[in-house]
């Protein structure tokens, strides 16, 4: 394992018409998959954007030490609307000539070898997700970032999407995931981020975080560490975080919505 983590935020405070919706966070994200849990507007997904330059921070400082290669991050917001009329293989063909992949071998990774011609717009929910893990993975990025990739997904497929995106850790990559699936966060995550109201309540390896609060699964440290408001509005369901709505960061922060389609490495931002 490195000496340094491969990516890290000190004191990252990021502030929206002068309200706090991350607040002094410290973090080092390494190796292995990192699943960021909390509340509804509890701030996850701005620490993502945050995490992977997407968005700057009102204080403090992230760096990306361990995030190497010709695309070190890859990112998958809640929403990636990809361009109708274009198969599942031309779409990621387009990004793969960008960071010199294979288009059909990132397809097969997530198991979309089959759907390969088939048009965006045909696909399920699902495909579309495993989809955006696809393009999020192009380019084999030391930092990989999915927001939610389990949203909205029935049982079968939030597994098997979750899977995809678990199955790109190894020793030198980190998966930082946000998720309301506590059950796949339970099987897949080595550590966890617990955020209420925009600061870190816990956060460290999964099994020690089990030990030190006396808890034998992940639901029950969401409620130990999120706290019961936490834990109802995170008991909601399977639906996205809405943050961009309860954060109101495109609307009070003049223009700082997330664009359509971010490809971390390749994209201005």
């Amino acid at each position: 394992m490195p000496d340094e983590p491969v990516a890290a935020l000190s004191e990252v405070t990021r502030t929206y018409g002068g309200v706090p919706v991350l607040d002094s966070v410290t973090l080092a994200v390494e190796p292995g998959v990192t699943a960021v849990i909390g509340p509804n507007g509890s701030g996850k997904s701005t620490l993502l954007r945050a995490l992977v330059g997407a968005t700057e921070p009102t204080a403090g400082e992230v760096r990306h030490p361990g995030a190497t290669g010709p695309k070190p991050i890859g990112y998958l917001p809640q929403r990636v609307p990809f361009r109708e009329g274009f198969t599942a293989r031309e779409t990621l063909a387009f990004y793969a000539r960008l960071v010199g992949d294979d288009p059909d071998a990132a397809l097969e990774r997530v198991g979309l070898g089959d759907a390969g011609d088939r048009r965006v717009e045909a696909l399920s929910g699902g495909m579309r997700r495993l989809l955006g893990i696809a393009q999020a993975v192009l380019g084999d990025p030391s930092l990989v970032a999915l927001d939610e990739p389990a949203s909205g997904l029935d049982p079968g497929m939030r597994e098997r999407a979750f899977r995809a995106a678990a199955e790109r850790a190894d020793a030198d990559t980190a998966v930082a995931i946000t998720s309301h699936a506590l059950d796949l966060v339970d099987e897949h995550a080595d550590r966890v981020v617990v955020l209420d109201r925009g600061s870190v309540s816990a956060a460290g390896p999964l099994d020690d975080l089990l030990d030190q609060r006396g808890v034998a699964d992940v639901s029950e440290l969401y409620r130990v560490a999120a706290g019961e408001t936490g834990a109802r509005a995170g008991d909601e369901g399977e639906g996205p975080d809405d943050e961009d709505e309860s954060d109101g960061e495109g609307e009070r922060d003049g223009g700082d919505a997330e664009p359509d389609v971010h490809v971390t490495g390749v994209s201005d931002r």
